[in-house]
């Protein structure tokens, strides 16, 4: 699994149209904050906003396919 920098990042997946849907995450202290790009959804998260990211991906956008993935 590649490492992710803990301070900002992003989790980006495609949809079976081929569009890229993008949530970023962002630090503060110990608190974490995932944006979406594509809907405008936003949420707090305390501790492992990564899979709560791929969550919102797969049920708003159906978008599940990784882009890290060979």
């Amino acid at each position: 699994m590649p490492r992710r920098n803990t301070n900002t990042g992003e989790v980006s997946r495609w949809d079976q149209h081929g569009r890229r849907h993008t949530v970023r995450v962002g630090r503060t202290g110990v608190r974490r904050t995932l944006t979406c790009d594509t809907c405008g959804w936003h949420a707090g998260a305390r501790f492992l906003p990564w899979p709560k990211a791929e969550e919102h991906l797969a049920r708003a956008h159906q978008a599940t396919v990784d882009p890290t993935a060979a």
